[in-house]
């Protein structure tokens, strides 16, 4: 019988945290230093990704949103993320897995974390 090798190869995956709580939950689970994982910090609000530890971060939404958030209004949210599809999709379509955290509370998350997903 004649065995056959095979290769295995590293898998390649995102954990993207979109708005305030999906980037301290990226924040939190980089600080553990799981290798092989890339962590993306998505979000309008500049100051909160200024303060991120993330070492990749996406701004969404400038035109709507200045930098400043979305007010907690998830479809100024969703119009962020989808004004910048494009880059997300840099981000995602290099990957075989995509792990998207986000809080269902405020308005970038929630309104963004479905266009992230998709």
């Amino acid at each position: 019988m004649v065995e056959e090798k095979i290769e295995i190869g590293q898998a390649q995956v995102a954990v993207i945290g979109v708005g305030g709580g999906g980037s301290n939950a990226v924040n939190r689970m980089y600080r553990n230093k799981i290798p092989h994982i890339q962590y993306v910090a998505v979000n309008t609000d500049a100051q909160a990704l200024s303060n991120s530890d993330v070492p990749h971060k996406l701004r969404v939404g400038d035109r709507l949103a200045r930098g400043m958030g979305v007010g907690g209004n998830p479809e100024k949210g969703r119009l962020c993320h989808e004004e910048d599809r494009e880059h997300i999709l840099e981000i995602v379509n290099k990957k075989d897995m995509v792990f998207v955290a986000a809080g269902m509370g405020g308005g970038t998350g929630t309104g963004g974390a479905p266009v992230v997903a998709s």
